[in-house]
């Protein structure tokens, strides 16, 4: 680096400026490239025009992806630390995702942009990068817990073990005792608030041949909610292999798997035994209370299945719901 400054007449200082591209080319110091190194004048003005723009529509590119980012959020929530500077927010973020630069970001999150567009109505304010983020968090949070390897048939046997979690009232109580049952086979429950700009309720994916995520917001904070989201994302890992992504936002396009997925969490949690006692109660709390009672599960998944099939009303029942509440 010092003879190629002393070709062109600069210091060290201002030669190490130069070839991190924080010096301008000027006429002057274009002409000493021409002597030193050969090319016209107007060949290295030209180069150093064509570096300015890209620098600026990378910038650009920067400003762009990180408005679409939740950042007051991941910065709440304990995601992402704040930034010492404005100008080391983009690098912060890039770090919170473990890429390099935006573009590689765009790459490796090709899949889950692809899941968010085919399963989001194009009325839903949600907003991809968010999801992303929401995502990433769950990966970070997944790869802390120790699972055993992938076992679908032991997956499948716990499910009978869990569903009686669905009665117990804290959840102090009940996601350590779910998160550690579905971890004997392989799969890591990770339970991650929803930033703004996420309408994910729920996604599942395979982190490695041995290892599933499967991801949950309790974004409406309520039992049935939340367990029937739970069974909904399980019915995915056992119904549709290990390549895809599945992604559950509310007013989503419904298509085959999401209906299998649906299926399933409804068998689940009420068996065909008694489905069609299901179907003939009313809005009569106490028959829903007993009749949760014998299925084993909370009244409020009953409340939210005699919701979903038009037998109460949307606003009647919902006091049978357990609500829940983030700590901040």
């Amino acid at each position: 680096m010092s003879e190629f400054g002393r070709l062109i007449g600069r210091t060290p200082e201002r030669t190490k400026e130069l070839l991190q591209g924080r010096a301008a080319i000027t006429i002057a110091l274009a002409r000493q490239l021409e002597r030193a190194l050969g090319g016209s004048v107007e060949f290295w003005m030209s180069r150093d025009f064509q570096f300015r723009s890209d620098v600026a529509k990378l910038r650009k590119a920067e400003i762009n992806w990180i408005s679409e980012l939740p950042v007051g959020d991941m910065i709440r929530f304990g995601w992402l630390k704040p930034a010492p500077h404005p100008s080391e927010e983009v690098a912060a973020c890039l770090g919170f995702f473990g890429v390099p630069s935006v573009r590689a970001w765009y790459k490796a999150y090709a899949e889950l942009q692809k899941a968010i567009a085919f399963r989001t109505s194009p009325s839903l304010d949600s907003r991809p990068a968010a999801v992303a983020a929401w995502f990433r968090q769950g990966e970070i949070e997944a790869t802390a817990i120790k699972c055993g390897p992938w076992d679908a048939r032991r997956f499948q046997e716990s499910l009978s073990e869990i569903r009686p979690l669905t009665r117990k009232k804290n959840p102090n109580q009940f996601v350590p005792a779910l998160q550690n049952c579905c971890a004997q086979s392989g799969v890591a429950v990770a339970i991650v608030r929803a930033p703004s700009g996420c309408r994910a309720s729920g996604a599942t994916r395979f982190l490695s041949e041995e290892k599933a995520l499967l991801l949950l917001s309790f974004r409406f904070l309520t039992d049935d909610h939340f367990w029937f989201t739970f069974f909904h994302e399980a019915g995915h890992l056992l119904l549709h292999g290990k390549r895809a992504i599945f992604l559950e936002v509310s007013d989503q396009r419904s298509d085959v798997k999401e209906r299998e997925a649906n299926d399933f969490a409804a068998r689940i949690l009420v068996p065909r035994e008694f489905q069609g006692t299901l179907l003939k109660l009313g809005p009569n709390g106490r028959e829903v209370i007993r009749f949760a009672r014998r299925v084993g599960v909370s009244p409020g998944i009953i409340v939210g299945q005699l919701q979903h099939f038009g037998r109460v009303r949307h606003n009647q029942l919902n006091g049978l719901k357990r609500r829940f509440t983030w700590e901040e």
